[in-house]
């Protein structure tokens, strides 16, 4: 009788599981990024204020740790070997994602200047206050730093390297005010001396205003260190080919991060906003707990008839991230005659909004809202489903 618990680690094969993840992540990111009206949300898809854990935080870092687990998939042929070749591909492919995720800011400001009524000249050189950091720069910087880290080091010292990184980090929050919400938060004093407080992204708390960027460039070390589990983790996953034990690693591995996060979060409190080293230890032990849930599911028990929606998703995800940016600003910027409105004008989001979903809403705004955030993933998922019938994989 044939062993259905093994899958051969080829190399250039795909794992399902970690494609299925991957996809919930990236669905998850459009959610709650794209509510029908940030004043209506519902308290699991926002972030926390400030210390704390939500649902929504688990997105972002969960895809992080993911892009870890890829990249030691994609150094194999390079054999972990630090070279002009393998460092080219890392150089190339972190330059790529910053300079897309400017791109997207700058394009979000040109749109909003331009329909403000913003000359064409200042629509377009809007760079004096464009954001520079955000979710694909810290992709970029993360996975450019932490390749190259788990080239130079050799893979039994890259827990060390780690725990380092956490601790360094640790340190700086400690002695430099990082868990408070202020001016005088390292954070704040390292990213506005060099980006400017223009380029960063200004967050309230308690009626404060400080420019504390949650993807700022201090935060940049654990999400080194984030990188880094998902790498020693997909070194778990490459070494053996069974299926059973993959799962027995991972769960492991992930219980014990999330026992240590949560333990030492009495002294070092979860905060995303700071990517503290708590949230690095819980958020990567709670994502090795998922994926080995969904290899269980998908790879030892064959249950994949739920899986087509998010492997749409899970196989061109930094595109359909970026296309529903560039759809989020299109549809809420552009603008369309109508006499009932206000301004006597509505754009389209709001019309689908105020026009379709409010009324079927059953006058929930927060349902409301949720139900704009479903659609628009499900739109997304229709611009990438032609790609993935095709078998279109585009690399960013």
């Amino acid at each position: 009788m044939a062993n259905h618990n093994i899958t051969p680690p080829a190399k250039g094969s795909r794992l399902l599981a970690l494609d299925i993840l991957r996809g919930i992540t990236i669905a998850g990111m459009i959610l709650v990024n794209n509510p029908g009206s940030w004043g209506s949300v519902y308290a699991p898809l926002r972030h926390a204020t400030w210390n704390g854990l939500t649902p929504t935080d688990l997105v972002f870092p969960f895809f992080m740790f993911i892009m870890g687990i890829s990249t030691y998939f994609s150094l194999r042929k390079f054999d972990f070997r630090l070279t002009m070749r393998s460092f080219g591909k890392i150089a190339r492919r972190t330059v790529l994602i910053f300079l897309i995720g400017v791109a997207l800011a700058w394009f979000y400001l040109f749109i909003r200047g331009t329909l403000s009524g913003a000359s064409l000249n200042d629509a377009v050189f809007n760079f004096d206050r464009i954001r520079i950091m955000g979710v694909l720069p810290r992709l970029a910087l993360s996975y450019g730093f932490g390749a190259v880290f788990a080239l130079l080091i050799p893979q039994r010292a890259l827990p060390w390297t780690v725990v380092a990184l956490l601790a360094l980090y640790a340190v700086m929050l400690i002695a430099g005010h990082g868990y408070e919400f202020s001016e005088r938060n390292i954070i704040y004093i390292i990213d506005s001396s060099i980006l400017g407080t223009n380029h960063l992204l200004v967050d309230c708390v308690d009626g404060n205003r400080v420019a504390i960027d949650p993807e700022g460039l201090l935060g940049t070390i654990p999400s080194i260190a984030h990188v880094l589990i998902g790498f020693i983790c997909g070194g778990l996953i490459a070494g053996t080919k069974d299926n059973t034990l993959r799962v027995n690693r991972l769960f492991i591995v992930g219980t014990i991060l999330t026992f240590a996060g949560f333990l030492l979060s009495y002294g070092l409190p979860l905060n995303k906003k700071i990517w503290s080293p708590t949230f690095v230890l819980t958020t990567c032990g709670l994502a090795a707990s998922l994926l080995a849930l969904l290899i269980w599911v998908i790879d030892i028990k064959g249950r994949r008839r739920w899986t087509c929606f998010f492997e749409v998703f899970g196989v061109n995800p930094l595109f359909l991230f970026c296309i529903s940016g560039i759809v989020a600003t299109i549809l809420g910027s552009l603008r369309i005659s109508c006499a009932t409105a206000p301004e006597g004008f509505v754009t389209i989001k709001g019309l689908i909004c105020s026009y379709v979903l409010e009324p079927v809403s059953f006058g929930c705004p927060e349902l409301a809202s949720l139900l704009w955030a479903i659609f628009f993933i499900v739109l997304n998922w229709l611009i990438g489903l032609p790609l993935y019938r095709k078998k279109i994989y585009i690399k960013i």
